[in-house]
C-alpha cells in the first residue's frame, strides 16, 4: 500500500494545534505553582461542566477513537452498550463514593484505602496505578503513531516525541488546572473531529444516509437479536453492559486520573454535575463514534475498496488521509493525537500526585512551601520520559508484545482493587490482611479466567466479585484485625472520623 504524504497545509493545522496546547499550560503555569492543592486540585476552582468534559477526555483515549468506529465497521454497534453502563453507575457514585472522597478531603483515591485498611493497601494501590499509567502513556503514544505512519508518510518517531515531550511541558508547567482546560479543547477537538468524519463521509457516498443505512440494516451492522444470545457468534449486550459496569467502577472510583477531578469542584453537588456532563458526552459518543464506523463501511463498498490485506485499525486515519480535504485532514489527525493528549496529560498528573501524595507526604511530611510542587513536577518529567522513551522504543522495534504482557499482569489488579474500595465502604467486618488476600486471589483468579474463552467483560465480572468475596470471607480468620469503621462506611456516614494519632477530624455532614 501506496503511503499518503500530509502535504503542507494539514502540518500546519496540526503545529499550530500543539502550539495552542503548549500556551494553554504556560497560561496557568503562576497559579498551578502556589502550592501542592493548586497543582493537584485547582484548589476546587474547577466549573462542573469543565470537570466532565476532562472525566470525558481522559477516558476516551485515541485509541478509541480509531478502535470503536472500527468495532463498528467489522461487526455492529452492540459495544455501545458499553457506554450506556456509566449512568447505571452515576447514581452509585454519587450516593456513596463521592462523599467518601469529599468527606475526607482525599488528593489521591487511595488515601481512603489507608484510612480503612491500613498504609500498607493504600501503597501498593498507588505504586500499581503509577506502573500501569506509565505503561499505559507508551502505548496511548505508540498504537495512533504507528496506525498514522502506517498510512501517511509521517515520521513516527517524531509525532512520537512530539506529542509525548509536548504533553509533559505543558502538564509540568499548568498542573491540573492547565489539564482540564486543555481537556475541554482536545473534549470539542476530538468530537468535533468524529463529527467532521461523519458528515463528509455520508457526503460522499453516492446516496448519502439513506445509502449508508440500507447497507448497515441488509449486513446487520447494527443492533440485531442475535446480540442478546448467550453464546451466539454476536456479542452478548448484556455481557457487555454488565462487564462495563465493573470496569467503570474500577476507573471512577479506583484509578486516581478520575478521582483527582472529584476534587477540583467547590462542592460534591458540583462533582456530581460533573459526573452527569460526562454521562451525556458518553451518550452522544455513540451515534458519533460508532456512526463513523458504519460510513466509513458504506463508504468501503460503494465509493472505493480497500487495499488488499488492508490493517483495519488503521481505517480511520486511512479515510482522513486519502479522502478529506486539505486542512480538515490536518484538523481530524490533530483531534486523534487531541484524544492522545488528554489521556497522557492526565496519567502524568495523576501520577506526579501519587508520587508526592502517597509516597513523599506520607512518610517524609508536606512541605509548606514550593518544594512539593517541584517533586510534583520532577515526577511528571521522569514518569513521561519513561513513557515516551518506552513508546519510541516500541515504535523503532515494533515489539508491542512484551509491554502489552506488562500491561495485562498490572492491569489484572485494577478491578480487584475496586472491589477493595467496594469492600470499605459496604462492609464493616472486610479488615487488612482479609482484603490482602482477596486482592491476590482475585488477581490469580482473573488471569486464569482471561486465559479461556470467555470475554474480557466476563473476566472484569469476575475480578471484582471474587475480590469482593475472598476479601470478606478471609476477614472472618483474621478477627484481631477489626477496627473502628467510625466515618468510613455507608452505616456510619453521617458520623465524625477521627485520624488515628492526630488532631484530624473529618465530620462534614453528608
Amino acid at each position: 500500500m501506496d503511503k499518503v504524504g500530509l502535504g503542507t497545509v494539514n502540518w500546519i493545522v496540526l503545529i499550530v494545534y500543539l502550539l495552542a496546547m503548549l500556551a494553554v499550560g504556560i497560561y496557568f503555569t503562576k497559579r498551578a505553582g502556589k502550592n501542592t492543592d493548586a497543582f493537584f486540585t485547582a484548589s476546587g476552582k474547577i466549573p462542573a461542566w469543565a470537570a466532565g468534559f476532562s472525566i470525558y477526555a481522559t477516558t476516551l483515549s485515541a485509541i478509541t477513537f480509531m478502535s470503536t468506529p472500527e468495532q463498528a465497521f467489522l461487526t455492529d454497534w452492540s459495544y455501545a452498550a458499553g457506554n450506556l453502563a456509566i449512568f447505571a453507575i452515576i447514581p452509585v457514585l454519587i450516593y456513596f463514593y463521592i462523599p467518601f472522597f469529599r468527606k475526607l478531603n482525599v488528593t489521591t483515591a487511595y488515601e481512603y484505602l489507608e484510612d480503612r485498611f491500613g498504609v500498607s493497601m493504600r501503597t501498593i494501590s498507588s505504586l500499581l496505578f503509577i506502573l500501569f499509567h506509565i505503561g499505559r502513556v507508551a502505548i496511548v503514544v505508540y498504537l495512533p503513531t504507528l496506525a498514522i505512519a502506517s498510512v501517511s508518510d509521517i515520521n513516527p518517531v517524531l509525532i512520537a516525541a512530539a506529542v509525548g515531550i509536548l504533553c509533559i511541558i505543558y502538564t509540568f508547567l499548568g498542573g491540573i488546572e492547565g489539564v482540564i482546560w486543555s481537556d475541554v479543547i482536545q473534549g470539542i477537538l476530538l468530537l468535533g473531529g468524529a463529527i467532521l468524519v461523519v458528515v463528509l463521509g455520508i457526503f460522499l457516498v453516492d446516496g448519502g444516509l439513506s445509502t449508508i443505512i440500507h447497507d448497515a440494516a441488509k449486513d446487520g451492522k447494527f443492533i440485531t437479536s442475535d446480540n442478546f444470545e448467550f453464546g451466539g457468534a454476536a456479542a452478548a449486550i448484556p455481557i457487555i453492559f454488565l462487564g462495563s459496569i465493573f470496569n467503570s467502577l474500577h476507573q471512577y472510583t479506583a484509578s486516581q486520573d478520575v478521582v483527582q477531578r472529584y476534587q477540583t469542584t467547590s462542592s460534591i453537588k458540583e462533582t456530581n454535575k460533573s459526573l452527569w456532563t460526562n454521562g451525556i458526552l458518553a451518550l452522544i459518543t455513540i451515534p458519533i463514534f460508532y456512526g463513523m464506523g458504519t460510513v466509513l463501511y458504506s463508504y468501503y463498498q460503494n465509493v472505493e475498496a480497500l487495499p488488499a490485506g488492508f490493517n483495519t485499525s488503521a481505517v480511520v486515519p486511512y479515510f482522513i488521509v486519502t479522502s478529506l480535504p486539505v486542512g480538515i485532514a490536518g484538523l481530524i489527525i490533530a483531534a486523534i493525537f487531541a484524544a492522545c493528549q488528554s489521556t497522557i496529560s492526565s496519567s502524568l498528573n495523576s501520577i506526579s500526585a501519587c508520587i508526592v501524595t502517597d509516597f513523599k507526604q506520607r512518610f517524609f511530611g508536606k512541605d509548606q512551601g514550593k518544594s512539593d510542587v517541584r517533586l510534583a513536577r520532577l515526577a511528571i518529567i521522569i514518569a513521561g520520559l519513561l513513557g515516551v522513551g518506552v513508546s519510541l522504543y516500541l515504535v523503532s522495534t515494533n515489539r508491542a508484545e512484551t509491554w502489552n504482557l506488562f500491561l495485562a499482569i498490572t492491569g489484572l489488579f485494577g478491578v480487584p482493587i475496586a472491589g477493595i474500595f467496594a469492600l470499605g465502604i459496604f462492609t464493616k467486618r472486610a479488615n487488612t490482611p482479609g482484603v490482602w488476600f482477596g486482592l491476590i486471589l482475585s488477581a490469580i483468579t482473573a488471569y486464569f479466567v482471561q486465559k479461556t474463552s470467555l470475554t474480557p467483560f466476563v473476566v472484569s465480572m469476575v475480578a471484582f466479585f471474587s475480590s469482593f468475596i475472598f476479601g470478606y470471607v478471609f476477614s472472618f480468620f483474621f478477627p484481631k484485625y477489626y477496627k473502628n469503621t467510625t466515618g468510613l462506611t455507608i452505616y456510619t456516614k453521617n458520623e465524625t472520623y477521627v485520624k488515628p494519632n492526630t488532631n484530624e477530624q473529618y465530620s462534614k455532614a453528608l
